[in-house]
């Protein structure tokens, strides 16, 4: 079992930056594939970036667009996004996503492929 809590969402001016964190609670982290979802209104929901277990591979969506970057602690159970150079249409709330599926990040792109989810946290960025 994996609980998930994100911080770090806010607002933003265009071309500013963000890092979201996502805090974990439970004995399974450190072996769980870890992704950023986000959701805008009226929108499904989407994936933004993954990292594997170890932290040493990443995925990133085309949204992404080289301005985003994953990471992980697993010495503190916490995983982050940094997003850079952000655009009114980055606009979303954010979810963090822990998945125990023992396979390659590009099977694991979508929402029903995760287990363990965050309440989100609401990123609003104004032009």
């Amino acid at each position: 079992q994996v609980q998930l809590v994100e911080s770090g969402g806010g607002l933003v001016q265009t071309g500013g930056s963000l890092k979201l964190s996502c805090t974990a609670s439970g004995r399974h982290f450190s072996s769980a594939a870890i992704s950023w979802f986000r959701q805008a209104p009226e929108k499904e929901r989407q994936i933004v970036a993954a990292i594997d277990w170890s932290g040493d591979t990443t995925y990133y969506a085309d949204s992404a667009g080289g301005r985003f970057t994953i990471s992980r602690d697993n010495s503190n159970n916490t995983a982050y996004l940094q997003m850079n150079s952000l655009k009114p249409e980055d606009t979303a709330v954010y979810y963090c996503a822990a998945s125990s599926f023992p396979w390659g990040l590009r099977s694991l792109l979508t929402p029903n492929m995760y287990q363990y989810w965050g309440q989100g946290t609401r990123v609003t960025v104004s032009s």
